[in-house]
């Protein structure tokens, strides 16, 4: 009986009609396919973690840490140099009228502006004064500026003050009219700073939840104790020759 394994144009014949079955050698790309496979296997293994020896992780870890700390200070000097940029104010400015387009409706297009018509005769507008400047201090990014009132808007009523005029992309954004909209003598620096938050010219202030602040002091520390070490590092090597 033929081979049916023998390399025959009859053979062949037969197997493309189904008659006989395929040859069980494998074909040259079959052969090469597999040792591609069998080679990218060996190469992966090699890479992966459970391979390495102790040494060979120290390495990994101490490249993975310093990517870490290389983004983290990138990252960190680029809220420092935007920061920097926007915080350029940091009091309360007085401004007469002529001035109020160019301090006010102009600088909106920038910042917010917060506006303070004010009398010096009434004790809730020297309580708002006093607010405001300890906000202007911890928000230099928001201008504040002050205004007597009826120099602003000549016969403006004393029971209309204090009033806030909040400004924002070159147009009003809030009308605070009167005592009454900030509580009165009860006002404080938060509940104003909460006030002014709702209209967008401040940041809110943070609920803090103690879990996620661990958490980040944690990462703080050991970030900080990284710096460290690699100043540490960089000092000893400059000791030698």
């Amino acid at each position: 009986m033929d081979d049916p394994n023998a390399d025959t144009e009859w053979n062949d014949i037969l197997r493309a009609r189904g008659i006989l079955p395929p040859k069980d050698e494998k074909s040259v790309d079959e052969i090469e396919d597999w040792f591609a496979e069998t080679l990218k296997a060996k190469q992966d293994a090699e890479k992966s973690l459970d391979n390495k020896t102790l040494d060979e992780l120290d390495e990994l870890e101490d490249e993975e840490d310093d990517r870490i700390i290389e983004e983290y200070r990138r990252k960190r000097l680029q809220e420092m140099h935007a920061s920097a940029a926007k915080e350029k104010y940091g009091d309360v400015t007085q401004i007469s009228k002529p001035d109020f387009v160019k301090e006010v409706s102009e600088a909106s297009k920038d910042c917010y502006v917060v506006v303070h018509l004010y009398q010096d005769s009434i004790p809730m507008c020297k309580l708002m004064n006093q607010h405001l400047a300890d906000l202007a201090r911890e928000f230099k990014a928001t201008k504040f500026v002050k205004i007597v009132a009826d120099q602003c808007i000549p016969n403006y009523p004393d029971r209309n003050v204090p009033t806030l005029l909040v400004y924002g992309n070159g147009d009003i954004k809030a009308n605070l009219v009167g005592a009454i909209q900030f509580g009165g003598m009860n006002m404080t620096k938060s509940s104003l700073r909460a006030i002014l938050a709702h209209h967008g010219a401040l940041p809110a202030e943070k609920v803090v939840d103690p879990e996620q602040e661990r958490k980040k002091t944690l990462y703080r520390s050991s970030a900080t104790a990284a710096l460290s070490s690699d100043e540490e590092d960089n000092d000893s090597d400059d000791g030698y020759y």
